[in-house]
């Protein structure tokens, strides 16, 4: 073989496997087998266009196979996939007339986190999202999309901007964590993130929250508290990230498939804990494979929730949101098996003391005929 050859071999090999992740090996070596296919035709030859086809049904039903079944590992590399739709890219693609606002009117203007009017379906609202960047100069400008105490501090804002006119409020999630600097900590990161948790408990608007990617700790819960909350179905929202976890109990990030399968971070997991209420399906193998696709679910998840939240009163909307944000903590039970024990409970009390009342009622008459 000449080294022509070759080096033409090496680069058809070198193409075929970009752009795929770790586990999708199959896929990979399929793609190159149809793009060697694709160069090889000529003329239209009818054998090679049959193979073509098959090698595409096989490609179809490899990906369905391998995506039906992901691990909670592989479901943090979708989540983390270079080509995964940020909130700029929905931004674009199903909010009109964004009108974007700026700074914290205390310290500056944080890059990380993107916030403004919008309009979605027929409904106005405040849009808030995590912004990590399309580029090296864009990522490292917004901190690869970690938020300083200055970039809660302007989402707060926002939404104090919002409650007084009356617009519901739309975050979209997506960050590996608060920036975790040391200016981060000077100006009160852990403060700016608590004050936002207890502000949107109690804000006087509709919340929509959606995970789009990675949910990370602090960083996302502080924007992440509303009326509802969603994941899509490869994201993952997580105390901490697998690596981090890994090194602290492991003393090695090697271990972080082990991590991630304890933190049960993924949707379903999640789903199940009723920690979320709902998984935004995405299309066959990711979002990134078809941006569009997975656009008009997120837009259909957050009109549908907007119109049911348009029938609520103000006053039962925070009650509600308080109620839901109370029952975070019983992973062992459903919030109606809590109130089915709670409802046991007062019919046990209710049962003792009648019996006790009873026992008391004959020990006293047995007293006044001894007497």
């Amino acid at each position: 073989m000449s080294s022509a050859t070759t080096k033409s071999t090496s680069m058809n090999n070198t193409s075929g496997l970009s752009g795929f992740l770790e586990f999708e090996k199959p896929l990979a070596r399929i793609q190159h087998d149809i793009e060697q296919l694709e160069h090889e035709q000529d003329g239209g030859s009818k054998k090679l266009a049959i193979n073509i086809r098959q090698q595409h049904t096989r490609f179809k039903a490899t990906m369905k196979r391998l995506y039906s079944s992901l691990t909670p590992w592989e479901t943090v590399l979708v989540a983390r996939h270079p080509s995964r739709p940020l909130s700029t890219d929905y931004l674009k693609l199903i909010f009109r007339d964004f009108t974007e606002l700026h700074g914290d009117r205390t310290f500056g203007d944080d890059k990380a986190l993107i916030t403004g009017f919008a309009r979605v379906g027929t409904h106005k609202v405040m849009f808030i999202g995590h912004n990590k960047g399309k580029d090296v100069k864009e990522r490292i400008a917004c901190n690869f999309g970690c938020a300083h105490p200055e970039g809660y501090r302007k989402a707060l804002r926002k939404m104090k901007l919002a409650e007084k006119f009356g617009l519901p409020v739309v975050c979209l999630i997506d960050t590996q964590g608060a920036y975790p600097g040391i200016g981060a900590e000077e100006r009160g990161i852990s403060h700016a993130i608590a004050v936002n948790l207890m502000e949107m408990a109690r804000l006087r608007t509709p919340i929509v929250c959606a995970v789009i990617g990675e949910g990370g700790s602090g960083g996302a819960l502080g924007i992440g508290v509303g009326d509802r909350a969603a994941m899509f179905q490869h994201s993952f929202y997580s105390v901490i990230s697998p690596e981090g976890c890994a090194a602290i109990l492991w003393k090695t990030a090697d271990q972080r498939k082990l991590a991630a399968e304890a933190l049960r971070i993924t949707a379903p997991e999640l789903k199940k804990l009723g920690l979320i209420d709902t998984i935004i399906p995405e299309p066959m193998g990711g979002a990134h494979r078809n941006p569009e696709s997975a656009a008009e679910a997120l837009e259909k998840y957050i009109t549908t929730s907007l119109d049911e939240f348009k029938l609520l009163a103000t006053d039962a909307l925070v009650a509600k949101r308080y109620q839901r944000i109370r029952n975070l903590g019983s992973f062992y039970d459903s919030p109606s098996e809590l109130a089915a024990r709670e409802k046991s409970k007062q019919r046990s009390a209710r049962r003792s003391a009648s019996r006790s009342a009873r026992l008391a009622k004959r020990y006293a008459a047995s007293t006044n005929v001894t007497s």
